[in-house]
């Protein structure tokens, strides 16, 4: 386990991980939409963080767990990564002990390792009850030693209430949900839940794909079809316009972010748009998208460690979203994780 004196920044407490709150986001490995690069680039971008203490990867898209897998092969005492992936069920199943055991061993195989550090649970139909079987049986793992800690992902505040119930005081460590200034419906429900069973979100969307940086700012609003837009950005590019409000509002938010970070000595939109996420002390690290092997801004989230947000940098920052529709995006669109159902 890594000493927090080998990470960069802030930490946050995991079961008994002690980890960064910036993590590596691998679900842009997943299609070469995002652009791609070799294999062995990959790996050797992934050394490149885990030696400035982003050690932290997560998700289980296209080859990033066999990736994942082999870079870790490489380290040696006392370099360490944490390896956050998940199990997601999408079709009404039965959730036996041995499909459950198998599809952590298939997760076990492609990460090269004998315990799963975080395995995070995704259950499509909550009509469909067997979740409540599956976490049983997922448990009954980590006691055998199969799994480190145990977290959701894009569960609702409802049923994260209702498992961590179930379950026990501990068992559930974390949510992967989206959250942004954007989207702001863990501020709602999601935000009790986690304070009343110590549940830290694992936050994806920060950056809308990209949108909330300097890059967009004063910028046209792009067509959705552009060729040269990735999917996560067709993906907010429509919240942004279609739920969220419009794409001058839009402009007038990073507008207002670029200020705070000039007075913040010209920290970047990127970086203020991330401490805002990180100042919620329900959120245990937000998960940033790496294009490995293609882009590479370790030296500029570093920034964000240092940065405090002031009240009015806080209260700039709402004026905005209360002109949009940020909101009442829990009742349009529902709670975390219901655009996926």
């Amino acid at each position: 386990m890594a000493s927090p004196r080998t990470l960069t920044g802030e930490t946050v407490q995991l079961g008994p991980f002690t980890l960064p709150r910036l993590w590596n986001g691998l679900w842009q490995l997943s299609s070469n939409a995002w652009g791609s690069a070799p294999s062995s680039k990959v790996r050797r971008q992934m050394s490149v963080y885990a030696k400035q203490g982003y050690i932290a990867f997560a998700d289980h898209y296209g080859s990033s767990e066999i990736l994942f897998g082999q870079f870790r092969k490489t380290l040696s005492p006392p370099e360490f990564a944490f390896g956050a992936t998940k199990w997601c069920v999408f079709r009404t199943t039965n959730p036996t002990r041995q499909s459950v055991q198998a599809a952590v061993q298939e997760r076990l195989n492609r990460m090269q390792c004998e315990t799963i550090d975080l395995l995070q649970f995704h259950w499509q139909d909550y009509n469909d009850r067997g979740y409540i079987t599956a976490l049983h049986h997922l448990r009954d793992l980590q006691v055998a030693g199969k799994i480190t800690t145990l977290g959701l992902c894009n569960f609702d505040a409802i049923r994260t209430d209702e498992i961590c119930t179930e379950l026990g005081p501990g068992a559930v460590v974390s949510n992967q949900v989206q959250f942004s200034l954007i989207d702001t419906r863990p501020l709602h429900g999601m935000a009790d839940v986690c304070r009343k069973h110590n549940v830290k979100l694992l936050t994806y969307g920060t950056l809308c794909g990209g949108f909330l940086s300097d890059r967009w700012l004063n910028q046209p609003q792009p067509d959705s079809y552009a060729g040269d837009l990735t999917p996560s950005q067709r993906k907010y590019l429509d919240m942004i316009v279609k739920a969220w409000g419009d794409w001058t509002l839009f402009q007038e938010l990073l507008t207002s972010l670029r200020a705070i970070g000039d007075r913040h000595g010209g920290i970047s939109i990127a970086n203020v748009a991330t401490r805002w996420v990180l100042d919620h002390p329900f959120v245990g690290a937000v998960i940033i998208g790496a294009r490995l092997g293609i882009s590479d801004h370790t030296d500029d989230n570093k920034k964000v460690s240092d940065l405090r947000l002031t009240q009015e940098d806080f209260d700039a920052v709402e004026l905005v979203l209360q002109r949009s529709n940020g909101p009442h995006l829990i009742m349009t669109i529902g709670d975390c994780g219901a655009e996926y159902r």
